[in-house]
């Protein structure tokens, strides 16, 4: 049976798309979830973006993104918080469950430095999310983006954090790009348990053809996505699963035909 209840469509998959184009495809495909990222939701006011989720019946898996917490001085790191806050208000208006916390480079910190600076600041961020009810998901990048976009660069680490805050506020996100090479994986993932907040999916290519830009759909490449989906819902996972494709070649797609070529991989493969 063709199964597409718990597909969500990560915006940035069919980046060529406007929000409200991305939920009017969502619909028309019969996927009911989408993940956002801030860009596109400041495209249009957020009033008529709630609306179009309500007529169209799709409900937000995510919002992209919270985090980038290390900064220089305290006056820019108090900006970053100030961000993350403003973020938060996004998922709330928006009915958002979750903010997706990519954390961020050491930027002018030692690694260690910069790891504290992103464990305090989601501290400090958590009576405010908790206030508007969205939760704060913390999402390990693959090493390769250590020194650009993440210092927590293994699901451990990222673990760690979470388990030292309230566990309705706070928890992980397992993205197999990221983590499918670690060899605790299925280790951690059943660590992190109900701290799983959400589960997104793509493939790692060989040779992989861009850093940012190469990855796969699901299918195409190395990762064991199944062995992996299937570790998160032992953990206790069964929510939306979202496919976060950053790619090039499927941004020059027809968009509904991209659409359609991510709805069936998931369908073969997740």
């Amino acid at each position: 049976m063709n199964d597409l209840s718990r597909l969500s469509l990560n915006q940035i998959s069919i980046k060529q798309w406007s929000l409200a184009q991305a939920i009017e495809g969502c619909a028309r495909h019969g996927i009911g979830h989408v993940g956002i990222w801030r860009d596109k939701l400041a495209e249009q006011p957020v009033t008529q973006t709630v609306r179009q989720l309500n007529d169209a019946g799709i409900k937000v898996s995510s919002l992209c993104r919270g985090g980038f917490f290390s900064a220089p001085t305290a006056t820019a790191r108090a900006a970053q918080i100030a961000d993350n806050r403003k973020a938060i208000e996004e998922c709330a208006a928006i009915s958002s469950p979750l903010l997706v916390l990519v954390c961020g480079p050491a930027n002018g910190q030692s690694l260690g430095e910069a790891r504290n600076t992103v464990a305090e600041s989601i501290a400090e961020l958590v009576p405010f999310a908790k206030s508007h009810n969205v939760q704060l998901s913390i999402e390990p990048l693959h090493p390769m983006y250590a020194a650009e976009r993440s210092v927590i660069v293994t699901l451990a680490q990222a673990t760690d954090i979470a388990l030292q805050l309230p566990a309705d506020t706070v928890g992980v996100v397992a993205d197999v790009f990221h983590i499918w090479w670690d060899p605790l994986v299925h280790t951690e993932i059943a660590r992190a348990g109900k701290r799983i907040l959400g589960f997104h999916v793509s493939d790692w290519l060989v040779p992989l053809p861009d850093l940012l830009l190469g990855r796969g759909l699901m299918g195409e490449g190395v990762i064991d996505i199944r062995s992996l989906r299937q570790s998160v819902e032992d953990a206790g996972y069964s929510g939306p699963i979202e496919v976060e494709i950053f790619n090039q070649s499927l941004w020059n797609e027809n968009p509904d035909a991209a659409l359609r070529r991510i709805a069936e991989a998931y369908l073969h493969h997740v």
